[in-house]
């Protein structure tokens, strides 16, 4: 495990090189994404964006089983992640954040006013973490505790766009 230079601060540690040829690591780093100087989370939701364009025309369930699968195994990765870098969700693990926009986009209509809403949302909820997903972000450890706050602003994005394409829309 690496540690940090003494008098750094874990959450803004350098990301050596070496580190970036993991594979692992590099998905949790958002294929690089997650290194951007300013806004690591919203360089890395913006790595989603491709994926919820190409996913957004399939049949519900695989689109669900998809983001699923993102969710459970970017567990497994963030845990392995945050153990190889020697920091609890370092700024730069941005794979919580493409699950995050997954869910937020699930059973969204098709159009980028629907997509910027939904980064809009999700980036605010991520970024502000009002209860209980701050309490989330602070007291649960590990891979899930990583993946766990960005999992709830998903849910709260989603259905934040859900009640407004029910409520207002049809």
């Amino acid at each position: 495990m690496n540690e940090p230079e003494p008098g750094q601060d874990q959450k803004m540690r350098r990301i050596a090189f070496a580190e970036l040829k993991d594979p692992v690591v590099c998905v949790a780093l958002g294929l690089g994404s997650g290194l951007a100087p300013k806004a690591p989370g919203t360089a890395g939701t913006l790595v989603a964006v491709p994926l919820v364009l190409a996913m957004q025309n399939l049949p519900l369930m695989i689109y669900g089983i998809i983001t699923l699968l993102v969710t459970m195994i970017g567990i497994w990765i963030c845990n392995y992640a945050s153990r190889k870098l020697g920091v609890h969700d370092h700024p730069g693990i941005v794979i919580d954040e493409v699950a995050g926009f997954l869910i937020t986009m699930f059973a969204v209509p098709s159009g980028w006013q629907w997509l910027l809403a939904g980064f809009v949302l999700f980036r605010f909820f991520d970024a502000l973490k009002p209860w209980p997903i701050s309490w989330m972000d602070k007291n649960i450890s590990g891979g899930f505790g990583i993946m766990i706050d960005d999992v709830a602003a998903g849910l709260v994005s989603l259905a934040l766009l859900q009640a407004y394409w029910y409520g207002f829309v049809q």
